[in-house]
């Protein structure tokens, strides 16, 4: 009778599962994670925060910026423009190499405006610089903000 192939030879049962494409997805996956890591990691902005050391009898030279709820800029306590930050900031930096910035910026205050203020005392040579923040006792979390 003959018309109809049910396919009787081909009843094997497969016993064991191939692993192989699924450790070349992983593989992908985990190239892809190591690459995007590393081009994040790269454009964030690098802080030197200052570190005490006992016995160190040397101190080192520190600029003291403020950004202001307004968003004027502060150096050493006197209102000032950035340009006239990066002049300062240069001269002092051909003084003193190994000067130091504490920067301090109202919760309220626009980020890009920190971060003009960062940019502008690291084009000018000053590359250590650390910013200042009031500890919290505990994370704040989404009930706190209700």
């Amino acid at each position: 009778m003959g018309g109809f192939n049910t396919g009787g030879g081909d009843d094997d049962v497969i016993s064991g599962i191939n692993v192989t494409p699924l450790v070349d997805i992983v593989l992908v996956l985990l190239i892809i994670f190591m690459v995007t890591t590393s081009y994040i990691v790269r454009q964030q902005i690098q802080v030197d925060l200052p570190r005490a050391a006992s016995g160190e009898a040397e101190t080192q030279s520190t600029l003291t910026f403020q950004v202001t709820a307004d968003g004027a800029f502060l150096l050493d306590g006197e209102e000032t423009t950035l340009k006239t930050i990066g002049q300062q900031v240069s001269a002092r930096v051909e003084q003193e190499p190994e000067l130091r910035a504490a920067i301090a910026a109202d919760d309220k205050v626009d980020y890009g405006r920190v971060v003009d203020l960062i940019d502008t005392i690291k084009s000018n040579g000053l590359d250590k610089f650390a910013l200042n923040i009031e500890r919290r006792s505990k994370p704040k979390s989404e009930s706190d903000e209700e």
